[in-house]
């Protein structure tokens, strides 16, 4: 069994976190600089880490090419999977007619785009994340907020934006549990410590995206809006993650905003309607309450099968039949040692194919009854699903690029030896904790992933300092968050729900990157202020 060597590098942690870092600084250069395609950027990523895992960090190179090929494995199913589902989804309703509709059902409630960013991006894209998670809400609010009039680079970056206030919370609170497994910290004061934290972040998310996409200057004439959706989600959020747990909290606080938003609008209506001088305008027709009920079967039974899908005893039976695969030459061939965990442990390797219980395959049976309750012909919707492969085919590849690059990166060690680097930080060390969970998020793509790769060095970290667990915990949750919109998956799943070219990717990603770094480190100063200034309203361990 290999044992893991964080100082593989001359025996010095900043000269290996130093040569672990290339791969990273490399994606960013092409993507951000040489402005290179994200699969073209991925691959090359990818093999400057297989060269880097092997020759300086000593990885055998079947550990290596395991992790690679489980990784990629990973990015398809079910990742591109949920996807794929999505897409097609939308795409059914766009190829019968009935997203016409679903524009003007909209537009009636509304024709200001300012609205539609916060109804869609924020409040609907929520839900979805709160639901299922895995890229799909970025996949249909992209798609949606396209769909009526925002141009689709805005509505790709609004949504990747929109998309950090409940991801610490999303796909039924799974990255909240994961880290709690892994740390072994309570599971309600971890909840509490992380919905003492997102909330903040989601008072101000909704203004952010309205400043971003309409300019200070229009923000006045949504004010009561921003102010109805911040406090609804904000508030809902905070009380549930603190007094029910993780489980609801992103599905009720999204289904709180949105119904106070679409509440207020039964009354009030801003005076200065704003429409995107970029965007396609959208006249809108009035329909009869069938027709409209119609259009938005799928998408009324996308909500319906989510849920039913996150129902414990109804995802306790779909797992029944789930398939896992011990991944050879690596399923407890690799040995994580300390300071990462407390005592070494053999990792585990396993493929997970729950083909039943995968959240894409809700969608999928959702987007398959919802093409034939609105009238679409079995052949026609083969049709449109070739059509929607083909449109993933680079999406895909640089999914599992990423994703081969991020498993490849964990099992050789070059991760947690940067995680050593930021923990060596001190005294300031809940502020780069947020960073820790922001780098995490970037790699793998997933904020549980990022909590199971460094929730417990995050533990182990603030126990030396003499800091709170539950802090430095919950703000790798709750600002890892920030690098989901950098996230090469992220943007890939973007670029093709709203159909954007390709080569806007790396644009993509440069705007995305400074809110990313912006907003990570606010909730670094936040976890600061936890730490030093006001540390009793941070939950804590029993003495």
């Amino acid at each position: 069994m290999w044992q893991q060597n964080y100082l593989a590098v001359g025996g010095n942690l900043w000269l290996s976190a130093t040569v672990a870092a290339l791969p990273i600084l490399l994606l960013f250069y092409l993507i951000g600089v040489r402005r290179l395609a994200a699969w073209k950027a991925a691959l090359a990523a990818l093999a400057t880490a297989f060269a880097i895992a092997c020759v300086a960090f000593g990885t055998p190179v079947s550990v290596a090419v395991s992790s690679t090929l489980c990784g990629a494995a990973f990015g398809l199913f079910p990742i591109c999977w949920i996807v794929l589902s999505a897409i097609f989804l939308y795409r059914l309703t766009v190829e019968s007619g009935q997203f016409e509709v679903i524009k003007d059902t909209i537009a009636r409630l509304t024709d200001d785009q300012r609205l539609h960013v916060l109804l869609i991006a924020f409040t609907f894209g929520a839900f979805v994340e709160g639901a299922a998670g895995f890229g799909a809400p970025v996949a249909i609010a992209g798609a949606m907020l396209a769909g009526v009039g925002v141009r689709a680079f805005d509505a790709a970056a609004l949504c990747l934006l929109a998309n950090t206030a409940p991801v610490a919370f999303g796909s039924i609170g799974i990255p909240v549990i994961t880290l709690a497994e892994i740390t072994g910290l309570p599971l309600d004061k971890l909840s509490a410590g992380v919905g003492r934290i997102s909330p903040i972040l989601s008072l101000v998310i909704p203004l952010y995206l309205t400043v971003v996409f309409a300019g200070w200057r229009k923000i006045r004439g949504v004010l009561p809006a921003i102010a109805v959706v911040s406090v609804a989600f904000a508030g809902t959020q905070f009380v549930v993650a603190n007094f029910h747990g993780p489980y609801l909290t992103d599905i009720l606080a999204s289904l709180g905003a949105m119904v106070a938003c679409v509440a207020l609008l039964q009354f009030w209506k801003p005076t200065d309607g704003f429409f995107h001088e970029d965007a396609t305008p959208t006249p809108h027709r009035l329909h009869n309450a069938g027709a409209v009920l119609r259009a938005w079967t799928p998408y009324l039974l996308l909500v319906l099968f989510v849920l039913l899908w996150g129902y414990d005893p109804v995802r306790t039976r779909l797992e029944s039949v789930t398939l896992r695969l011990d991944v050879p030459f690596l399923h407890n061939q690799v040995m994580r040692m300390p300071p990462v965990v407390k005592v070494a442990e053999p990792v585990k390797g396993v493929f997970k194919f729950d083909w039943l219980a995968a959240a894409g395959t809700g969608c999928m049976i959702a987007a398959i009854l919802g093409g034939l309750a609105i009238g679409m012909r079995p052949r026609a919707m083969a049709r449109v699903f070739v059509a929607t492969l083909r449109q993933l085919a680079l999406p895909a590849l640089t999914v599992s690029s990423v994703l081969a690059f991020a498993f490849l990166m964990n099992y050789s060690g070059m991760t947690a030896t940067l995680g050593l680097a930021f923990a060596a930080t001190g005294w300031c060390f809940p502020f780069f904790s947020a960073f820790l969970g922001w780098l995490g998020v970037f790699v793998t793509g997933s904020d549980t992933s990022s909590n199971a790769l460094f929730g417990n060095l995050q533990v182990v970290t603030a126990q030396k300092l003499h800091l709170n667990p539950l802090l430095t915990a919950a703000t790798n949750s709750a600002a890892g968050v920030m690098g989901k919109m950098i996230s090469l998956q992220s943007i890939a799943v973007a670029v093709a729900a709203t159909g954007m070219p390709q080569s806007d990717e790396s644009k993509l990603f440069r705007w995305t990157l400074k809110h990313s770094l912006l907003l990570t480190a606010v909730i670094g100063l936040i976890a600061m202020a936890f730490a030093h200034l006001v540390p009793s309203l941070m939950p804590c361990l029993p003495p």
